[in-house]
């Protein structure tokens, strides 16, 4: 593996800066709103920026987030992959958001990048990246489908053709609600522990997958965003909120890495929705829009 140094890392943590805010520019435009702003310190290294939009026209709760950490020993949920580095010193950076839109026609969606650093005793350091971005709608159109998809495509095909088919299928199997026996949403792209292209080229791969955020997600934002619903509508998204709610904290191990390493609960955790509904044993009726989700989204698909 070829090695990094500070000059690397820095690097990386000032595309990640510079990724934030112009994501937050992005939305900002859509929305008409203001992403508040909240720097923040890590007790025991490091710190972060969060960027958080409430009540807006558009988007009813969304955070673009970044952070830079710094640690004396992996968390559990860092070494399940990777055994050897348990007890290790590491240091992590990266860019999450999460944007849950008002209408329930416009898809949900997340987006990550990120690059960690592990140093075992008497070892050179081990790096990797990570990455991806998912969507999660309550109504399904082939059209927005087919467009992300392109887009998660275009991210990853100047590497090689074969990383889109790859952490397509990686996106469908951690996206994927194993006690509910369903998908979250309709995938996208995602990768993790990813160095095989040494240092320049899994970096480049990583910015690509955040730099297709903003053309794959707004177009289908601003087009679903003024869509006219009713009571009904809303009852749907916020009961399939539910299932966004379950992953996050069961089975997202992004979630799980925050809260082990003592990281800021509320930029942890604002990737919630500001409304959700449970129901006990619900299933929409056959023929219904709604259905419709499960039928003909919510299954492995190859939308390309």
């Amino acid at each position: 593996m070829t090695n990094v140094n500070r000059n690397d890392v820095a690097r990386v943590r000032d595309f990640l800066v510079g990724l934030q805010a112009s994501i937050v520019s992005a939305l900002e435009g859509a929305d008409g709103g203001s992403f508040l702003r909240d720097e923040w310190q890590r007790p025991e290294g490091g710190g972060g920026i969060s960027r958080l939009i409430e009540g807006g026209r558009v988007i009813e709760r969304g955070g673009v987030n970044f952070s830079h950490v710094l640690g004396t020993r992996m968390p559990p949920s860092a070494t399940a992959q990777r055994p050897e580095l348990k007890g290790a010193p590491w240091e992590a950076m990266g860019v999450s958001l999460v944007i849950h839109p008002r209408n329930p026609y416009a898809p949900t969606t997340h987006m990550n990048v990120r690059f960690f650093i592990a140093t075992p005793e008497n070892s050179a350091p081990v790096w990797w990246f990570g990455g991806g971005m998912d969507l999660t709608p309550y109504y399904g159109f082939a059209e927005d489908a087919i467009h992300w998809h392109t887009q998660a495509q275009l991210s990853a095909h100047r590497f090689g053709p074969q990383f889109y088919p790859r952490f397509k299928k990686q996106c469908d199997e951690y996206f994927f609600l194993k006690h509910r026996n369903e998908p979250r949403g309709i995938g996208g792209t995602f990768f993790d522990d990813f160095s095989e292209l040494g240092f320049e080229d899994s970096f480049a791969l990583m910015r690509s997958v955040g730099e297709h955020f903003v053309p794959g997600y707004l177009p289908i934002l601003t087009l679903r965003c003024d869509t006219p619903y009713s009571e009904r509508e809303r009852d749907w998204q916020l009961y399939r909120r539910g299932r966004y709610v379950e992953f996050n904290l069961v089975w997202d191990r992004g979630t799980h890495f925050g809260l082990q390493s003592n990281g800021r609960t509320e930029a942890i955790l604002m990737s919630m929705p500001p409304e959700v509904r449970w129901r006990y044993s619900y299933a929409p009726e056959p023929g219904t829009p709604e259905h419709a989700l499960y039928a003909d989204f919510l299954v492995a698909k190859d939308w390309l």
